[in-house]
């Protein structure tokens, strides 16, 4: 579903590892919503759109 989260992270020069702390969230957690075996919560979205400051539209792939 969020078809942009490896590419903005890997476009920040982001390990899965750091994004996943500044989600306060696990790893293994993070690398199932990047993979799109897991939905990521909105409150985490949200806090993904501000640290990559794009919209969340953007990041789920709906522009």
């Amino acid at each position: 579903m969020f078809v942009r989260l490896k590419e903005l992270r890997e476009t920040h020069k982001y390990s899965q590892k750091y994004v996943s702390s500044l989600l306060n969230c696990s790893l293994r957690a993070y690398c199932n919503y990047e993979a799109g075996l897991r939905e990521m919560p909105v409150s985490l979205l949200i806090k993904l759109a501000d640290i990559y400051d794009e919209t969340i539209d953007y990041i789920v792939g709906r522009d």
